[in-house]
C-alpha cells in the first residue's frame, strides 16, 4: 500500500506544475490586471509603469511564472497585490475558519443524508421515498444564495434570533456562545447545500444492495428489514460512502466560497472572491494550487478507504 500511495504522489507532481501553468496562462489572458484596479485619475503613464515594474508586471509571462514556481516550492506564495500582506499568513487565518465551518455541515449532512437516503432506498416508489426524493430535487434546484437570503430575512431581520453578518458581535471574539449564535445560520445555509445530493446518491446505492442475490438469501431465511440493512446493506453502501468523504476535502477551500462571502465569514472564500475582483494573481494562484492538490489528496484518500473498506481491493493493488 505504501508503494501504491509513494506512485500516487509522484504521479500528482506533473499535473500539479500543468494546472498550475495553466492557471498561470489563463490570468494573463484576462482583459485587465491588479494595476487597473489601483490607478487614479491623476496618475501619469511613468507612475503606472514603476507600478507594473514593482510587481514584477513589466516581466515576460514565463520569467514571471518561474519566478513564482521557484518561491512556491520553498513554501513562499508571496504577498497580496492589494494589500501586502503575506498569503500564507491570510490562509493560516482563514483555512481554520473555513474548515470549522464546512467540516460540521458537511458531516451533519452526511449523518442526515445516510438516515434519510437508507430509509427512502428501503421504500422505494412509496411514500417516504417520494416525499424525500422530491424534497432533494427541489434543494438541488434551489440555489445557495437564496437559501441564505431566506433564513437571514426570516431568522436574522425578522425574528432577530440570530445575527447575519461575521463570525462574532466586535468585542466578544472569546465569547463561545456569541460565536454560536453567528455559526447557525451558515452552518444551516451549508448543511442543507451538501444534504441533497448526499441523500440522492446514499438511495441510488441503497437501491441497488436491495437488488442484490444477498438480500434476496436473507429474506428466504425470514430475516427481518431491520436486520438486512443493519448488517448486510448498511456494510455495502459504506463503499460508496468512502467516495464522496474523499471527494468532499477540496471544499475545506472551495465548498463554502458563496455562503462565506454572504454571511461575512473570515474564511477562504471572501478572500478569493476578493481576489478574482482585483485580479491579485498570487492569492488566485496560491488558492487553486492548494485546491488542485486537494483534491488529488481526495482521490488518494478514497483509495486508501476503499483498501480498508474492500479486501477486494487490497487483491487489485498488490497486483499493480
Amino acid at each position: 500500500m505504501s508503494k501504491y500511495i509513494l506512485k500516487r504522489i509522484l504521479q500528482a507532481i506533473p499535473l500539479l506544475l500543468i494546472i498550475s501553468l495553466i492557471v498561470f496562462f489563463l490570468i494573463q489572458l484576462a482583459p485587465y490586471d491588479v494595476i487597473d484596479s489601483l490607478i487614479t485619475p491623476n496618475m501619469s503613464e511613468e507612475m503606472i509603469e514603476l507600478l507594473r515594474g514593482r510587481y514584477g508586471l513589466d516581466q515576460p509571462f514565463i520569467i514571471r511564472y518561474f519566478n513564482w514556481l521557484q518561491n512556491a516550492l520553498r513554501g513562499d506564495f508571496g504577498n497580496s497585490l492589494t494589500t501586502g500582506v503575506p498569503i500564507s499568513q491570510e490562509l493560516g487565518i482563514r483555512i481554520p475558519n473555513t474548515i470549522r465551518l464546512v467540516v460540521p455541515a458537511y458531516l451533519t449532512a452526511l449523518i442526515l443524508a445516510i438516515t434519510f437516503g437508507m430509509i427512502a432506498g428501503a421504500n422505494k416508489n412509496k411514500f417516504l421515498d417520494k416525499i424525500i426524493d422530491g424534497f432533494c430535487s427541489f434543494s438541488i434546484a434551489t440555489p445557495t444564495f437564496w437559501v441564505a437570503m431566506l433564513l437571514i430575512y426570516f431568522f436574522g431581520l425578522r425574528l432577530n434570533w440570530f445575527p447575519i453578518l461575521g463570525m462574532y458581535t466586535v468585542g466578544q471574539t472569546q465569547d463561545f456562545a456569541d460565536y454560536l449564535r453567528h455559526f447557525i445560520l451558515p452552518f444551516t445555509t451549508l448543511t442543507l447545500a451538501f444534504f441533497p445530493s448526499l441523500t440522492r446518491y446514499i438511495r441510488m446505492s441503497t437501491i441497488k444492495q436491495v437488488d442484490e442475490d444477498y438480500v434476496l438469501i436473507q429474506k428466504s431465511f425470514h430475516a427481518t428489514k431491520w436486520e438486512i440493512f443493519s448488517r448486510h446493506i448498511s456494510r455495502n453502501i459504506l463503499i460508496p460512502i468512502v467516495t464522496q468523504i474523499g471527494l468532499a476535502l477540496p471544499m475545506l477551500v472551495t465548498g463554502a466560497v458563496i455562503t462565506e462571502s454572504i454571511f461575512s465569514w473570515q474564511g477562504v472564500g471572501p478572500y478569493l472572491m476578493h481576489a478574482a475582483r482585483t485580479m491579485d494573481y498570487p492569492v488566485i494562484m496560491a488558492l487553486m494550487l492548494l485546491s488542485a492538490s486537494l483534491v488529488i489528496l481526495g482521490n488518494l484518500l478514497s483509495d486508501v478507504l476503499y483498501f480498508l473498506v474492500d479486501p477486494r481491493i487490497k487483491k487489485e493493488i498488490s497486483s499493480q
